[in-house]
């Protein structure tokens, strides 16, 4: 399956390639974004196969995960995307698409992921035929919470995910 392109004001979402995994292991080992994702940074084993995994989404269910990269540098900023983990949930997700998004710290605080987000968004509405998508975020996190709730997701239901407390918050088409 061909991985769409899509292109807001200031951003390009695209398929990932092998070359930018350098970039994305770092996104991924870097403990700012990842404290409240996971209980520690990903090792380089453990962001190659969830590099490969975001591959097989694409293949297996139609949908995926971008690379989100900045229009004026160039630079890989990121990803947003779907995914269907199959997580330990409760209430679980079943046939709800889960979207995600994550960003390098310089990327922060300038509507990035909002902008991401809304765009991968807008072609899950078109594309997809899923009634409604679904994000888990720890409750502490307040900025991702605030980026959320600004691309429409509102239905918070309190959950527990690997024994923490998390927020499963729901967006209807």
């Amino acid at each position: 399956m061909k991985i769409p392109r899509l292109e807001t004001q200031r951003l390009i979402l695209r398929a990932p390639t092998r070359e930018e995994f350098p970039a994305t292991a770092a996104l991924w080992a870097d403990e700012q974004v990842t404290r409240y994702i996971r209980p520690k940074p990903m090792s380089e084993e453990e962001a190659w196969a969830k590099f490969q995994r975001g591959f097989g989404h694409w293949l297996l269910c139609g949908y995926g995960f971008w690379s989100v990269e900045e229009k004026a540098t160039g630079q890989l900023i990121g990803e947003t995307g779907f995914l269907d983990a199959h997580r330990d949930l409760q209430p679980r997700l079943e046939d709800t698409p889960e979207v995600g998004w994550a960003l390098t710290p310089p990327a922060w605080g300038k509507g990035y992921a909002t902008e991401a987000l809304r765009a991968a968004l807008a072609w899950g509405d078109a594309q997809l035929h899923a009634r409604r998508f679904a994000c888990i975020i720890a409750p502490a996190n307040q900025a991702s919470l605030r980026v959320a709730h600004k691309a429409g997701f509102h239905d918070t239901v309190q959950a527990s995910y690997h024994g923490d407390p998390t927020l499963l918050l729901y967006r209807n088409r």
